[in-house]
Order: structure tokens, then sequence, then C-alpha cells
């Protein structure tokens, strides 16, 4: 289940982590995640997409591009 831009901001503060340090730890533009919690950017595909997940604002699942469509599993 997916948490507010307000709850994902809120937990990053009570962690102590920073904006810039989330986005380093994540190779992520510090300005997009930036613009998704502040509401900006609604992250439906690519980095963004990445982003809104990895913050827990968005369920979903992150692939790599080459591994779409994915492949059904070998018995």
């Amino acid at each position: 289940m997916a948490i507010t831009r307000d709850q994902a901001r809120k937990e990053l503060e009570r962690r102590g982590i920073s904006i810039a340090e989330f986005s380093r730890s994540h190779d992520l533009n510090p300005n997009l995640v930036s613009d998704l919690l502040a509401g900006r950017k609604k992250g439906l595909r690519g980095e963004a997409h990445r982003a809104a997940v990895l913050l827990g604002i968005k369920d979903g699942v992150i692939y790599d591009v080459e591994d779409f469509p994915p492949s059904a599993p070998s018995e």
C-alpha cells in the first residue's frame, strides 16, 4: 500500500535522510525526487516511476526495460 507524499517526506525526516542523500543512494536526480514529494511530478514512467516506487508513494514494480515483457518462468 502506498503512502502519501507528506508521509514519505516525514519518514525521510524521521530517519534523518535528506532528499539529496536518498537520491544519491538510489542513483536518482534530487530535483526529480523533490518534484515528486511536492506533487509537481506524478511518477508515471521511467526514472520518475522508479523514484515514486522507492519512496513508497506509488505501488509498482521496478523492471529494467530489457526485461519487458517478462518471460514466463521456466519449469
